[in-house]
């Protein structure tokens, strides 16, 4: 186990507070506000910092042993980790950083969404197997504010207070992304309690033996239901019975069956769950109420946004990895003395294309941290406005449910392409286990294919959180981004006319892109399916591509003000500089994409759709 490796993660602490206090200003609009009272711009800055040194000294240590040493499944329905990743979970739950994002109301910190993603951030880069083990968390305040009150005393605070883990199971075999075509069936026997039957298959931490119980939501068919998503209702299934007190008692049938051999990721029990085979599975109707993809959309809507950051994390600290080894591994001369045999060797950030690599590593991490946090920002209004489902932020809460398949949908899949770049800058050591990234890319893979597949969340994009409101709530993002170019156009520096320029062309090109296809809608709906993946790339870029052109406004006032103060601390100026040389090659090599999207948008054809099966 080499030391590289041991000691992989690159946090960006520095980044994260430029998003949060110099562009998001949550101190104003965030913290001392209505359920965030609790915390101050200080407190917050104090708790990352402590959280950064804490990841970094007992989760990042067992990220090489979660991947090098095999889960153990006894074919009895238990799953026990490898020592390292158990006493890193451990850990979490002892020294309470899992109550940051719990509510007040329940003996949690109440961090604002701003403030609990940048903690996830943290945690994800320095072991993501860690982040989800935790998640027993967001599954008591599910609990919470869905279930019945008896439910709720029964569950909650013995889930919080007991550290007990939790899990979401919605997948089966044969259904696979079809969730509506489960098969698992609930048998009523009295007022809230059924019987669960059924198989389910890639549940993340089915089992594990960290934690004494595990509450799991599963989602399953009850007894003269319908067909299809509406006919699914949810139930709380603990591993053991829970009973009224809180207290424990006998084991519920709700068994791992399996346990899947995957190419990554591979600490993170994936579980095949069987309930109702050995003994009786009981659960309960949370709320009472018959309306399961409904509530389990809380708890999806979490974790694709789970997914979004971790593959943020995941590529900042590779692109981190990759410069520090640009800077010290020395290789050729450099280009202008390629003929000079004599010329002194360089270290690789002296050439070109390895520049070009490190920039758009940069450019798009940081872009991706923009797009994370600022949908985290969006979460927070949401909450100050009443919550989700509130009249009060309708606006807020529909803009939050655009974003999320650009957070989950276009963060993983772009940087899952990334990663290889991150390699591709250690050239051959890059592919050896000395270095992490080759770790990166096999633990990150899994991201653009659960919780709903890059395509399935292009098309949630186009159809349900585009098509359905009529395109209002795009248009309300798209008058943010002209609000901006306004502010460029009357008040900005002339120093960011290239960003001026590159950002009004893609605004329009991406208008253009939902015009086009909007008149193609009425030929097919296969001009959809062939083109979504391009409209929700070409969506997320201009978007990352509005929040970089707004970090170099507040950069280039920032950077100004030094240079004029007479500055000497190169770390905060080359913080800004870089940051307008990163917001600047976005424009450039990014934004520019959107015009041949457009075009090949416009120029579609469903040729593809006529080919013979027997022809591929």
């Amino acid at each position: 186990m080499s030391t590289a490796a041991t000691s992989h993660y690159k946090s960006n602490l520095r980044d994260i507070f430029f998003n949060l206090f110099e562009v998001l200003d949550i101190g104003s609009t965030s913290l001392g506000q209505g359920s965030f009272t609790s915390l101050d711009v200080d407190t917050v800055k104090s708790t990352l910092e402590s959280l950064e040194e804490f990841v970094q000294r007992e989760l990042s240590p067992s990220w090489v042993e979660s991947d090098r040493v095999p889960l153990q499944f006894d074919g009895e329905g238990t799953v026990t980790l490898p020592p390292g990743l158990r006493r890193s979970i451990l850990s979490v739950f002892e020294s309470g950083w899992h109550m940051l994002e719990v509510p007040e109301h329940l003996g949690g910190v109440g961090a604002p969404p701003t403030v609990s993603w940048a903690a996830f951030e943290l945690t994800a880069g320095a072991n993501p197997c860690i982040a989800f083990y935790v998640f027993g968390t967001f599954i008591a305040r599910v609990i919470d504010s869905l279930a019945t009150e008896s439910q709720r005393e029964r569950f909650v605070r013995p889930l919080l207070e007991n550290n007990w883990g939790g899990s979401m199971v919605l997948t089966e075999p044969d259904a696979g992304s079809d969730v509506g075509a489960g098969r698992t069936r609930a048998r009523h026997v009295e007022g809230d309690l059924y019987e669960i039957e059924g198989v389910k298959r890639f549940i993340t931490n089915g089992d594990f033996d960290a934690v004494d119980n595990i509450i799991h939501l599963v989602l399953a068919r009850p007894e003269g239901a319908g067909p299809g998503t509406k006919g699914l209702s949810m139930f709380i299934v603990p591993k053991f019975w829970v009973n009224e007190d809180g207290s424990l008692g006998e084991r519920n049938g709700a068994f791992c069956t399996n346990i899947e051999h995957k190419m990554g990721l591979k600490g993170s029990a994936t579980c095949e769950m069987t309930f109702g085979e050995k003994i009786p599975c009981r659960g309960f109707l949370v709320g009472e109420v018959h309306d399961g993809i409904r509530q389990m959309f809380h708890v999806i809507e979490q974790a694709r946004m789970a997914v979004g950051c971790k593959s943020m994390a995941t590529l900042s600290t590779a692109y981190l990895n990759a410069l520090e080894y640009a800077k010290i591994r020395v290789q050729g001369p450099d280009l202008l003395k390629a003929t000079d045999k004599s010329a002194p060797r360089v270290t690789i950030i002296h050439h070109p294309d390895v520049r070009r690599m490190l920039l758009t590593q940069k450019a798009f991490a940081e872009g991706m941290r923009a797009l994370v946090f600022y949908t985290a920002s969006i979460q927070d209004r949401v909450h100050l406005e009443g919550g989700h489902g509130a009249k009060e932020s309708r606006e807020h809460d529909r803009l939050n449910d655009l974003l999320l398949p650009l957070v989950k949908g276009y963060c993983s899949h772009k940087g899952y392409e990334l990663l290889a770049m991150s390699l591709q800058v250690f050239g051959g050591s890059g592919y050896c286990q000395d270095y992490p990234i080759e770790q990166y890319i096999r633990d990150q893979k899994i991201d653009t294919l659960y919780e709903g597949t890059t395509h399935i969340q292009a098309l949630d994009l186009f159809f349900r959180k585009v098509a359905r409101d009529g395109g209002e709530t795009l248009r309300g993002l798209m008058q943010r981004i002209q609000a901006t170019l306004a502010h460029l156009e009357a008040e900005g520096p002339e120093a960011l006319v290239v960003e001026h320029q590159a950002l009004t062309r893609a605004l329009g090109d991406v208008q253009g892109i939902y015009g086009a296809m909007m008149g193609k809608i009425g030929d097919s709906l296969y001009h959809v399916g062939l083109q979504a993946n391009r409209i929700l790339f070409a969506t997320a870029e201009i978007v990352i591509g509005w929040l970089l052109v707004r970090q170099a406004i507040v950069a280039h006032a920032a950077l100004k003000a030094l240079e004029e103060a007479g500055s000497t601390n190169l770390k905060e100026l080359d913080f800004y500089r870089g940051k307008l040389a990163a917001v600047r090659f976005y424009c450039r090599n990014v934004l520019p994409e959107a015009t041949l999207t457009r075009k090949m948008v416009e120029a579609g054809t469903l040729e593809v759709m006529d080919v013979p099966e027997s022809a591929f």
